[in-house]
């Protein structure tokens, strides 16, 4: 497969891994596959979530630094932070013109809903229970969140991600308040530090085809009840209907505002979005999606050194696009009726939680439960409808993550364009200096 581009190794790790999973299930294969097979998938996302705060801190303070100029990254900032409110209200109107039109709740059975609610009431109890905290916390908690009390404790954790950020910003900023001669070395550590690291991306992605055979592969082992999927059908076609949508209006965006035909963009940065769908997980794809964005789509490390790792963190199209059309969905099921006061009530709660719920685990299904409990939908249709999509949660979870790097790397562009910081991309190999 060495000849082929990436994304068709990829893709043909994904349709071997179905395949591979689709045979063990048939063949009581369920524990070889756990075993053997998903380790492999497991390492693959652990290499890729062990450099993401390495390359946030390199990228961001050499992107920072090469600005020269404190008003340049207000300006990145402020462009950013607006687009990324703009797509996700955007992303959420959307979601719920579709569930409207396609109306998915009046499939849903009695008898189904107290299967599914029995199967996974206990999971939905526990993402209830956590929303409920969530939901309490201050309106400006989110930013006393993002402030930490101790660098190398954030740097730690992944989930700390927007704490590093605000570390980095802050010290990339007073870099570029002190004398160039005292500033020279501290940049030249961080921009060798920051190559280092991309190359261990391009290291890493030597094993992607493997690995999402495997990652593909356990979870179809895992799957309990294939059932379940197609009694909740139409629920689970009208959010892909929505997010299909959703990338189609980044396909223009990206046509008219950058230039980029929806080939060449989909070509270059599908690895990313294939990664996106196997890992369910933006924070592990985040140094593929930075290494594809930069070296494959032109845009100046400069501003994807910012942009990325901050959506990543806050911007979730794909996962509002899903509040909307799950919070219709369970309304509808249970009988709730939505006027149109509430449907803007989901569009503002959604909004907010979204970026209030960013550094909160199992950020998806803890916004949805806020957005539910705005509306005033009863508990007991509460605990009902949350153990309803719990049951097609996982694939729909891969879908609507590649989305949200979709909607990334979107922005990206944008902001990179509007202030001329992108060019011809120049990609770079895993072996360019091997050797000499």
């Amino acid at each position: 497969m060495g000849k082929l581009a990436l994304h068709w190794q990829i893709i043909i790790g994904m349709v071997l891994g179905g395949i591979f999973g689709y045979i063990m299930t048939q063949i009581g294969g369920e524990n070889f596959t756990a075993d053997w097979i998903k380790p492999i998938g497991k390492i693959f996302i652990n290499l890729l979530k062990l450099i993401a705060i390495p390359l946030i801190v390199a990228s961001l303070i050499k992107g920072i630094s090469d600005l020269q100029d404190i008003s340049k990254f207000k300006t990145i900032g402020l462009r950013t932070i607006l687009l990324y409110i703009m797509s996700t209200v955007i992303a959420i109107t959307i979601g719920l013109l579709v569930v409207n039109i396609v109306n998915p709740g009046s499939s849903i059975s009695p008898e189904l809903m107290a299967e599914i609610s029995g199967t996974y009431g206990e999971k939905a109890s526990v993402k209830i229970s956590s929303a409920g905290s969530a939901a309490n916390r201050g309106p400006l908690q989110f930013l006393v969140d993002m402030v930490p009390d101790n660098f190398f404790k954030a740097a730690s954790s992944n989930g700390s991600m927007l704490q590093v950020i605000f570390f980095v910003i802050f010290f990339g900023i007073s870099l570029l308040l002190i004398k160039p001669e005292q500033s020279r070395p501290v940049k030249a550590f961080f921009d060798g530090l920051n190559e280092v690291v991309l190359k261990m991306v391009d290291l890493i992605m030597l094993m992607a085809p493997i690995a999402v055979f495997a990652l593909i592969a356990s979870l179809i082992t895992e799957i309990s009840n294939p059932e379940i999927f197609v009694a909740l059908g139409k629920y689970a076609l009208t959010v892909v209907a929505g997010l299909v949508i959703m990338v189609a209006i980044y396909l223009i965006i990206i046509k008219v505002r950058i230039g980029y035909g929806p080939v060449f963009f989909l070509s270059k940065f599908s690895p990313a979005q294939l990664l996106a769908f196997s890992t369910s997980s933006s924070a592990a794809t985040l140094p593929v999606t930075m290494e594809r964005v930069e070296e494959h789509l032109g845009v100046d490390q400069e501003v994807s050194s910012f942009v990325l790792p901050v959506g990543a963190t806050v911007n979730m199209d794909g996962t509002s696009l899903y509040q909307a059309v799950a919070a219709v969905f369970i309304c509808q099921v249970t009988g709730f009726e939505l006027g149109l006061g509430d449907q803007l009530t989901i569009i503002l709660t959604a909004t907010l939680a979204s970026i209030g719920s960013a550094a909160v685990p199992g950020a998806g299904m803890i916004m949805l439960v806020i957005v539910l409990e705005a509306l005033g939908l009863p508990a007991e249709s509460l605990a009902i409808g949350i153990a309803l999509i719990f049951a097609v949660d996982r694939p729909l979870d891969m879908c609507r993550t590649v989305i949200n790097v979709t909607g990334d790397a979107t922005v990206s562009m944008l902001v990179a364009k509007s202030v001329g910081k992108i060019s011809e991309p120049t990609p770079k190999n895993w072996d360019d200096h091997y050797g000499k």
